[in-house]
């Protein structure tokens, strides 16, 4: 690839809305989730690595629902709040008790989310 085109490849990805850039990296974070998930072979490195990218993906995302000056409705900052301490919980008891099966919320929930700021739910 040219350096132009590398250049308005990364100019592209920085210039995208807002919603797409939550959108792309919840779903960033399912597939990690989802790969782990298909080659599960128990507790291994990348499992805690897409544990940890979503945690910090939701750390963010609470953060921001707890700002003064976030201009989304209080019940709708409230719910992403209530869903991130749901996605903290799962996270720990994945870590504690590690069963695949315990990935399928996170994944749905990450999923859904996307869809959902991508227009597409």
């Amino acid at each position: 690839m040219s350096h132009a085109a590398q250049a308005y490849a990364r100019t592209s990805h920085t210039t995208a809305p807002p919603r797409e850039i939550e959108a792309q990296a919840l779903l960033k974070a399912a597939r990690q989730l989802q790969d782990v998930q298909a080659n599960w072979t128990g507790p291994d490195m990348n499992m805690h690595h897409a544990l940890l990218f979503n945690r910090r993906l939701w750390s963010i995302f609470m953060s921001a629902a707890e700002t003064d000056d976030n201009p989304q409705p209080l019940e709708v900052r409230q719910n992403i709040a209530n869903i991130g301490v749901f996605v903290m919980k799962q996270t720990i008891e994945m870590q504690l008790n590690p069963d695949p099966a315990k990935l399928k919320s996170l994944i749905d929930i990450n999923c859904n989310l996307a869809a959902g700021l991508s227009g597409k739910a």
